[in-house]
């Protein structure tokens, strides 16, 4: 609103006057407030802008990337090629679109609230204070005496002087008003006009850019429907392989693998064997063996180069082996070595001893023929495979852990069509499927779904025992508990793909189906948890006391050095699953590498070199085990034939949360261990990863440790769940393992991934932590995983053996955390106060 002042009214300073200068210095005041509110949003606009246009960028550079990638595809590569040009061209146009925002909106408006208004307000200043001043004079004119003509005349003067002043004050900020009022209206209108010609300039540009591009827009969406027809055709027709060898009898493959001496890759036979290794353990690893050349090779993975077992096979011979405890052995045995492998099956010893016999039989025969020396050059399977460093005994398979997970009521039908006689399940659900449901289930990503076959995949302990916590009854209670409500039929077996895929995707990605609870049923969950929580902490510490764990016994192969074990007439408790013996013959993998770099101590600052790990781990003291002079120092301790169940680092205590919500169900369900009520938190929109701010900022992985369940925490890590997320002490999950003594925990965290590195904000790594607490078990571990990575890095010849080693290793401790935790439990828990 323009408001004007008359400067013959300023000189009157009448009411109206003083009316018309209120209602103006209010209009100003409120004009620079949107100003400066729309100065700071205009910044806020760009900031945005730009980070929008950074990110924008990086899109780009993906797609030249993906382009790059896809070079065997002409069609794609230029598409994208085309495409990344013109949204580079368009991030141009957004840059020079924000710096004249910033130059019409920003510059110009900052400028303007600078220069006039700050004039305006010194104008105003000067007017307060002139009027002050004349208001005194007046006062004092008013109130001089008649009698007193000195005074009369020194007032009349002030005064004088005074309104002189004010005209010549009060003009100028007439003026100043009269000027800002005819300026603002030019000032804010040519910015904005500014602003807005940016704005068409951009629009225009975008326009002709792709106007240009509409042409090869429309070819190629010409060409992509042609693309679709093609590749639904090509899914038919896969899908119609799939189910046709799906249906095959794979029982008798055994009998398809022959020696063919004139194959034209040279290879005359090949296939998977296990060998057993010539370390001190004498472990049995699978690898991919061929016969070629003349000679026996093996290979790990397709781009190794293939390890030569025999040089010459006219050297050799081969027995069956019916004296060692595995079936379908048998031994290739030259002048300087022997090597013992194992078939699968009685007919594959067969064929492999068959071919060996022939292949010396044809080695020799070529020799006599034409007296040339053999090319002893071997040469990479094409069809080798990688293994996977498997370790020497393989987790449950095939019928093994059909029987179990099938065992479950309600999972010999599949969970969401009825099928029976499932034969694949999701993982991270716990449920049973069928192979159509199974193949739905893979397209909806693993995020949802993560599907594995019961016979054909290999099942680790801790999996196998979180399908059996849950099943197809317990997880449809969840996911189907308004079905029938809503009215929704279920598919039958038998019906169309379409419309099982339909109620899949409506079950498990929309959740249409999940009830959800209103806040006071939410609250009574989550109360019920922590009292649940609570209970079970509480009955555990009242358990009786269990016997000590059995001495384990020597692995088989290890090297015993005859040193007595007994001391002071009484065998000495063993603090490791290893003995010192196993313990030298495990470190002495590791030794023999020229690029294994020394270990700081976590606790000591000293550098130790694996021959200082392998003492430290064979030598750990721990609270039950005195030496014959401590113990005559020593008060004798009274301990307890089994240590309590490990109870959590800082006390789980419930309190009244601030808001109750699925990520708090899934934080205490977690801590209780109920599975069920996880898998339903999750339904109802729980984030794995959830922190409770009001509770050092714990997630519910950290609760599954303090729980103590190791099929808890493997739950949540299908569930994605971030192995590394810290507290608010720096701790992760593998430091709460660690400071629990919880073994098996470890051991599942660090084949998943997890940062043994890390420390938290006392600067201790759980390395250091273990080493405290004197738990010799998961030093062990955690010094292996950490030579295993450094083996890994370095290239010497026996990194390969150390990283079987390692793999045989936490094989052992898995099936021992799963199938006897009892051993595991034999360490109090983790005090940071203690000396």
């Amino acid at each position: 609103m323009k408001i004007t002042v008359d400067f013959e009214e300023c000189l009157k300073d009448s009411p109206r006057f003083r009316a018309t200068i209120e209602e103006v210095e209010g209009d100003v005041c409120e004009l620079e407030s949107k100003l400066d509110k729309l100065v700071k949003l205009c910044i806020g606009m760009i900031d945005a802008g730009k980070a929008y246009n950074a990110a924008n960028k990086q899109f780009v550079t993906g797609i030249r990337e993906l382009a790059q990638q896809s070079t065997k595809d002409e069609v794609i590569e230029s598409s994208l090629t085309k495409f990344a040009e013109s949204l580079q061209e368009m991030i141009n146009y957004h840059t020079i679109l924000f710096d004249q925002a910033q130059r019409s909106i920003k510059t110009q408006l900052q400028t303007f609230v600078k220069d006039d208004i700050r004039k305006f307000k010194e104008a105003k200043k000067q007017f307060d204070k002139v009027s002050e001043e004349k208001e005194a004079a007046l006062i004092k004119n008013a109130q001089a005496p008649r009698n007193k003509q000195h005074e009369v005349e020194e007032a009349t003067n002030i005064l004088t002087a005074t309104r002189k002043c004010f005209r010549h004050i009060v003009l100028d900020y007439v003026l100043q008003i009269n000027v800002l009022q005819s300026k603002r209206r030019s000032e804010i209108l040519k910015s904005m006009l500014s602003f807005m010609y940016a704005h068409l300039t951009f629009f225009h540009q975008g326009y002709d850019l792709f106007s240009e591009l509409q042409p090869l827009m429309k070819l190629l969406g010409g060409q992509l429907d042609q693309l679709v027809v093609d590749a639904a055709k090509e899914k038919r027709d896969m899908e119609q392989k799939h189910s046709t060898i799906q249906q095959k009898d794979f029982s008798n493959d055994d009998t398809k693998l022959e020696y063919n001496v004139d194959a034209d890759n040279g290879i005359a036979m090949e296939g998977y064997l296990f060998k057993r290794a010539s370390n001190a353990f004498k472990t049995w690893n699978r690898r991919w063996f061929s016969i070629q050349n003349n000679q026996l090779v093996y290979q790990k993975k397709f781009k190794d180069n293939p390890t030569v077992v025999v040089e010459d096979l006219r050297l050799c011979t081969v027995k069956h082996c019916e004296d060692i405890e595995r079936r379908f052995c048998f031994e290739v045995v030259s002048p300087t070595k022997s090597c013992m492998m194992q078939a699968d099956s009685e007919k594959l010893r067969q064929a492999w001893i068959k071919a060996v016999q022939n292949s010396i039989a044809t080695a020799f025969r070529d020799k006599g023929d034409d007296g040339e020396k053999l090319d002893r050059k071997s040469s990479t399977s094409t069809g080798s495979l990688d293994s996977g460093g498997e370790p020497k005994e393989r987790s449950l398979k095939g019928e093994s852990a059909l029987q179990k997970v099938l065992a479950i009521p309600g999972n010999t039908c599949c969970c969401d069509c009825g099928q029976p006689d499932p034969r694949w399940a999701s993982i991270n659900l716990g449920i049973t499927l069928c192979i159509q449901c199974s193949g739905i289930h893979r397209s909806l990503g693993v995020h949802f779904s993560k599907v594995r076959s019961l016979t054909l995949d290999s099942w680790e302990p801790e999996l196998l025992k979180l399908m059996c916590e849950l099943g197809n009854g317990v997880i449809n209670q969840i996911y189907e508990a308004r079905r029938e409500e809503l009215g929704a039929r279920k598919p039958q077996p038998g019906d169309p793909r379409h419309e099982v895929e339909a109620y899949i995707k409506a079950k498990y990605v929309d959740r249409r189906f999940v009830r959800r609870p209103s806040d006071e049923e939410l609250r009574d969950k989550v109360v019920s948890l922590s009292k649940q929580e609570k209970r079970l902490s509480s009955s555990s510490e009242h358990l009786p006391p269990r016997p000590p764990p059995p001495t384990p016994k020597l692995r088989p192969g290890s090297n015993v050095s005859g040193q007595s074990a007994v001391a002071s007439g009484m065998e000495a408790r063993r603090d490791s699953l290893f003995c010192a013996d196993e313990l030298d013959s495990l470190f002495s993998y590791f030794d023999n590498s020229s690029k294994l770099r020394s270990i700081k101590s976590a606790d000591s600052g000293i550098q130790n070199s694996a021959d200082g790990s392998r003492e430290m781990l064979a030598n750990t003291p721990s609270n039950n085990s005195l030496t014959d002079a401590e113990a005559a120092e020593s008060p004798p301790m009274a301990m307890p034939a089994t240590l309590p169940p490990p109870s959590p680092c800082k006390e789980v205590v419930f309190y009244e949360p601030k808001e109750y919500s699925p990520g708090l169900q899934l934080y205490w369900a977690s801590c209780a261990r109920s599975l069920p009520d996880m898998a339903e938190a999750l339904a109802h929109g729980a984030e794995v990863n959830w922190v409770n701010t009001e509770d050092e900022k714990r997630t519910p992985l950290i609760m599954a440790v303090q729980g103590g369940s190791l099929v808890t925490c493997e739950f949540l890590l299908q569930n994605a769940a971030n192995v590394n997320q810290q507290d608010a002490q720096g701790r992760g999950p593998l430091h709460h393992a660690t400071m629990l003594g919880h073994t098996g925990q470890v051991c599942l965290f660090l084949k998943r991934g997890a940062n043994q590195n890390a420390a938290d904000i006392d600067e201790k790594t759980p390395l250091t932590i273990a080493v405290e607490a004197a738990n010799a078990d998961i030093v062990t571990l955690l010094r292996l995983a950490k030579m295993n990575e450094e083996m890994r890095e370095a290239e010497g010849p026996y990194s390969q053996s150390g990283d079987e080693t390692y793999q045989d290793i936490f094989q052992d401790f898995t099936h021992m955390a799963s199938n006897d935790p009892d051993k595991l439990n034999r360490y109090q828990q983790y005090d940071p106060q203690r000396p």
